[in-house]
C-alpha cells in the first residue's frame, strides 16, 4: 500500500482583515468584581486585627487608638 502525502498552500489572504471581539457577559464581570472586594476586605480586616492584637500585646496605645480608627470603618452599622 502506498503512502499518502498531503500538501499544504497557503495563499495570503488579500480581502478586508476581521477584528473579531471576545465581551466578557456583564455579569461575569461583577461577580468576578465582588468577589474580589469580598476577598481584599476579609485579607485587610485579618490585616488590621493582627495589627491590633501586636499594638495590645506591645502595650503601644497610641498605634492601638490609630489602629481601632481604622477598624471602625470595617464594622459599622
Amino acid at each position: 500500500m502506498k503512502k499518502q502525502k498531503l500538501v499544504y498552500r497557503f495563499y495570503r489572504y488579500d480581502g478586508k482583515v476581521l477584528l473579531a471581539k471576545n465581551e466578557t457577559p456583564f455579569e461575569i464581570k461583577l461577580s468576578s468584581r465582588l468577589i474580589l472586594d469580598k476577598l481584599c476586605y476579609t485579607w485587610n480586616k485579618k490585616q488590621i486585627l493582627n495589627e491590633i492584637d501586636e499594638a495590645i500585646d506591645c502595650g503601644d496605645k497610641k498605634r492601638f487608638e490609630q489602629l481601632s480608627e481604622a477598624y471602625r470603618s470595617f464594622v459599622w452599622e
